[in-house]
């Protein structure tokens, strides 16, 4: 089991500086990763927000051991040949640290509120397309690519990344809906995505849909279940009466959501993030 903070990228924590220095004692503390959020606006919300693909480059540079990556970047709304090359630098300036979260996007106010595209089919057609060309990229070789939304030419992308496997994909998908689960089973790990997978699931919903990624992969491989909660941090027994049903379930990552509540006006003050940072991950 490996533990990762669930960050915003927003609000009160719309400061890179901060998130950098919050990054940095989450390792100090023993999280294994640091995951930012990836808005680019809250639409008429007055609400501040930093890019984390910025931040990520800090967090890469003044960090040594934790894991960090967005959680997720919503592909359709972003060039794959760009995301190929940011996601290779960051993956160099940390030395294989960085994982890449992704999804096809749902918030309005980050799609048609930019004249992105809204329609979810061709979304996820998009996102499979640029899922592709990500990996094609960053094979190192001559690649070409003709799709319906997307074309490479003659293209080389060097350095290839850190590690032979490259780096890890995380795909968001939401139970009961098959589509994005079976997209997510082609590359490293699932990301519940925000709704009534990581607010409302439970341990038999969660094996079920463990059960079913598992049965779309052709071979057994390394693959990762993620799950968003909140834990004490200092209550044992009670930290391990939310997190071990999940574990025995399948659930790979545990990520504490530094948040508090549904609504975008409720938030946890950064004293509490922080203190909540420094007792580490749960001790079971």
């Amino acid at each position: 089991m490996q533990y990762g903070l669930y960050m915003p990228n927003l609000s009160v924590a719309a400061d890179p500086r901060l998130l950098i220095e919050l990054a940095q004692e989450a390792e100090v503390a023993g999280w294994d990763g640091f995951f930012l959020w990836d808005h680019i606006s809250l639409g008429l919300y007055e609400m501040a927000v930093v890019d984390p693909w910025i931040v990520m480059a800090g967090i890469a540079s003044h960090t040594k051991h934790i894991r960090f990556g967005p959680l997720v970047t919503p592909l359709p709304r972003r060039r794959p040949w760009m995301v190929a090359r940011e996601a290779l630098a960051l993956d160099h300036l940390s030395n294989g640290r960085f994982i890449l979260g992704v999804g096809v996007g749902n918030e309005p106010f980050s799609l048609d509120n930019f004249g992105e595209e809204t329609d979810i089919k061709r979304r996820a057609a998009m996102t499979d397309e640029a899922l592709d060309i990500l990996v094609g990229l960053w094979s190192g070789k001559p690649f070409n690519y003709t799709g319906s939304y997307y074309q490479v030419k003659d293209t080389v992308f060097l350095p290839a990344p850190v590690h032979p496997g490259g780096i890890p994909i995380w795909v968001a998908a939401t139970w009961p809906h098959k589509a994005p689960m079976r997209r997510a089973a082609r590359w490293d790990g699932v990301v519940p995505s925000a709704g009534n997978v990581d607010k409302h699931i439970n341990v038999a919903t969660y094996r079920e849909f463990v059960t079913y990624i598992r049965e779309q992969q052709a071979t057994a491989k390394p693959f990762d279940f993620l799950y968003y909660g909140t834990t004490t941090g200092d209550d044992p027994g009670r930290d391990a009466d939310t997190i071990l049903p999940l574990a025995d379930a399948g659930m790979t990552w545990w990520l504490e959501d530094m948040r508090c509540g549904a609504d975008l006006e409720q938030w946890n003050s950064i004293d509490a993030s922080r203190n909540r940072i420094r007792k580490g991950p749960p001790r079971l």
